[in-house]
This record gives C-alpha cells, structure tokens and sequence, in this order.
C-alpha cells in the first residue's frame, strides 16, 4: 500500500479521509512522521493556507504529499468564521467555544444558510502542485444535535441530509455528501488517473 503524507495533526480528519482512500494509500499524519509542531496558518484564504502547510510538508520529505484547509461560510456574516473558523472564539479556543460563539452571532437571524468548503492542495513527488475542491450547502441549526463528528458538526444541516446533522450521521454517510469528501474524491480520482 503506498503512503500519502496528511499535513495535519488533526486524527479525526486523517481517519475521515482513511475511510475515503480504502486501502488504496495509507495515510501517514505530522505526528506519525514524528514532526510535532504546528504549522502557522497565516494566509487569508483556504487556499492559501492549504498551499502553506502541503508546501512546509514537501520541503522536509520530498515526497507527494498533501494538505487542507476547511473553513465554514455563513451567508449572514459575510462568509464569517470561513478561513478563521478553527479559532473563531479564539486561539486557546476549542470547537464548543465556536459553536456557542456563532450560535450568539447568529441568535436573532433567520437567513442561517451557510457552506463548508474544503481545499486540498496536493503536491507530487516532482514537485508540481494540484488543487481540489469540495462544498457542501446547507442551514445552521440554533441549537447543538449529534455526538459524531467534530469542529461545527453538530449545527451544521447539509441540504441532502433528510435534516440531520452532520453530528447524527455516521461516518460513511457523512463522506458521501460532506466538501471534504468531495474534495478526496477529486483527489482520489486524480491519483488514479496517474497510475
């Protein structure tokens, strides 16, 4: 099984996008490749902070590698948490500090219609880099529902989910319809048509 190198830290997305490659690749994290810092996020698009982290990965292994960014667009706040969704209540914030914090800005809002979009920038062993893309369309709902997933999950309505949350689908019932599946299957199709 050949390895594909994730630049995250993050081991829900990397089991995430696991059951998505089958056993086509094995994923390897930063943390299974023994890098243990975190790489500064400092762009101001998905985009660009997808081409940072795949970019510092490939610098260090020279090898095909790839990295993501995911950012959730709400159409009442301009596109708000988008690129800072992962630290919108904060840098030392986690995801339930996010929720509650999107949750107040949205309180007496009716338009809740919203979007997650993943980026995926992979780069190949020749260096050339590939972007992917994936969204999702759907509602923010006012209040918490589901115990799966992770980040906005359990606020997050996708339009062709029969009204549930991203939190009260299963994994694989999530990667059907979920941007980041979206976006791996781009990916996924890419590598294969390289073989």
């Amino acid at each position: 099984m050949q390895q594909l190198l994730f630049a995250t830290h993050n081991r829900n997305k990397a089991s995430e996008i696991q059951k998505l490659l089958h056993d086509k690749y094995l994923i390897k994290t930063l943390d299974d490749i023994g890098i243990t810092n975190d790489i500064a996020e400092t762009g101001t698009t998905l985009i660009e902070n997808a081409r940072i982290k795949a970019h510092y990965l490939h610098s260090l292994n020279k090898t095909a590698c790839f990295a993501d960014d995911t950012g959730l667009e709400v159409d009442a706040l301009n596109g708000a948490p988008g690129v800072y969704s992962a630290r919108y209540a904060g840098e030392e914030c986690n995801s339930s500090n996010n929720i509650d914090k999107l949750l107040h800005e949205l309180q007496n809002v009716s338009n809740r219609s919203a979007r997650f979009k993943t980026v995926i920038i992979y780069i190949d062993n020749n260096g050339m880099e590939h972007s992917f893309e994936g969204i999702v369309e759907g509602q923010i709902i006012k209040e918490r529902r589901g115990s799966d997933g992770f980040g906005y999950d359990p606020i997050f309505v996708p339009n062709d989910s029969k009204g549930l949350t991203f939190a009260q689908l299963s994994t694989d019932e999530k990667n059907k319809i979920s941007h980041r599946g979206k976006a791996i299957r781009k990916l996924v199709a890419f590598l294969s048509a390289q073989q």
